[in-house]
């Protein structure tokens, strides 16, 4: 079955089900990981009237005005008496409002002598403080079920006071390159070989997924050699096949997974590169059949084998990174197919430079890039300064 970029990645997403939890773990090293139960605020947060700036706690009533000055309070500490009428509390950013004030003047705009401030411009009830709960009042969900967790989010735990957190477990990942013409990396191929980088690639945009990466032997171009292979990857969660899914006569790992009784789901995709693509299961595991050249195995992982492990890990869904650029000179294609092409988005953003390649085998021009050039299926030309979809690698 053929799809289009829209509809395999939805097919992915809807097919892809997460693993099931793990036990709790410490919430320090659950960076990166995604959680699998709904965090509360365990209380109001703040949990006070929080002073937002350095300056005086008043009424806002009193002001403009001069004002007596009763005392400081300090981040950490609780003010004792009552701003009255005619009076003002020095308080720093932090501290908790006093009774009676409404309000806080920024330092800047007072001045002071002695026990005595002077306050030349109006306030309203409610400025330049944080009221109680205004974040999160008690109970609320902090972080649901799907989230997956960075530096914010443990910080979050970590003011809830939470220690422990249930997140999903890694999914583990087997990856299987096909092809007699390949070598092991530590080898030293002869004229008509080369080396398996794509297991090496794959093995990071793995990791980089939040997922653990298995590199199993390669699969030589034979029925026995591919069968046996796939069967070691199917205890996995998900199976990553590169090469051996065209049209070819060696190309033989969808008769395998047939006679292994897989389902597929669709067996090519509008795009370029990465048009040849699989995507199916086998007793409950996954698989991607991935194009064996070294630029269209690390594309279509990103567009879609990269989704499935999200999903697999417990994520709520999956976004690929795209922006907008406008491109710094004029480009062409043949419409059709979706195509990723090399190229460079300029520091700011805000400009994409198509990179010089020879193909989906230049692994070099993809690593000189920082970015693949979208060109949609049914758009011919762009001109210079025209904006296009960017995809950041």
């Amino acid at each position: 079955m053929t799809l289009s970029l829209d509809e395999a990645r939805s097919c992915v997403l809807r097919e892809v089900r997460p693993l099931t939890p793990t036990g709790r773990i410490a919430a320090l090293a659950a960076a990166g990981r995604i959680l699998a139960e709904t965090i509360a605020a365990d209380r109001d947060y703040p949990p006070f009237d929080r002073s937002a700036r350095d300056g005086f706690a008043v009424r806002s009533a009193d002001v403009p005005g001069e004002l007596e000055i009763l005392g400081e309070v300090r981040a950490g500490e609780v003010f004792s008496r009552i701003v009255g009428p005619g009076q003002a509390v020095e308080i720093m950013t932090g501290a908790p409002l006093p009774a009676g004030a409404d309000a806080v003047v920024m330092i800047e705009h007072t001045s002071r002598e002695a026990n005595r401030v002077k306050i030349e411009r109006q306030v309203k009830s409610g400025e330049n403080f944080n009221p109680r709960g205004v974040e999160a009042p008690l109970g609320t969900p902090l972080l649901r079920p799907g989230h997956r967790l960075g530096a914010a989010e443990i910080g979050l735990l970590a003011m809830a006071g939470c220690q422990l957190v249930t997140v999903y477990r890694e999914p583990r990942v087997a990856i299987l390159s096909t092809g007699d013409e390949l070598v092991e990396v530590g080898e030293s191929p002869r004229e008509f070989e080369i080396r398996n980088s794509n297991a090496w690639s794959l093995a990071v945009q793995t990791r980089r997924a939040g997922a653990l990466p298995e590199i199993l032997p390669i699969a030589r171009d034979n029925y026995e050699a591919t069968r046996s292979l796939i069967e070691r990857g199917l205890d996995a969660d998900l199976l990553l096949l590169s090469g051996g899914v065209s049209a070819g006569k060696y190309d033989i790992v969808e008769r395998v997974l047939d006679d292994l009784g897989a389902r597929f789901f669709f067996d090519r995709v509008l795009i370029q590169p990465g048009q040849p693509l699989v995507f199916g299961s086998v007793r409950e595991t996954f698989f991607f059949g991935l194009p064996g050249n070294p630029v269209s195995a690390m594309v279509t992982f990103e567009l879609f084998a990269r989704a499935a492990i999200e999903r697999l890990g417990g994520a709520s869904d999956a976004f690929l990174p795209l922006t907008r650029a406008r491109l710094t000179r004029e480009f062409r294609h043949k419409p059709g197919l979706t195509r990723f092409l090399p190229a460079q988005l300029s520091d700011d953003g805000g400009s994409i430079t198509p990179e010089r390649w020879q193909g989906s085998g230049d692994l070099a021009a993809v690593a000189r890039s920082n970015a693949f050039l979208v060109a949609d299926a049914d758009r011919e030309s762009w001109a210079e300064g025209d904006d296009i979809r960017v995809l950041i690698k």
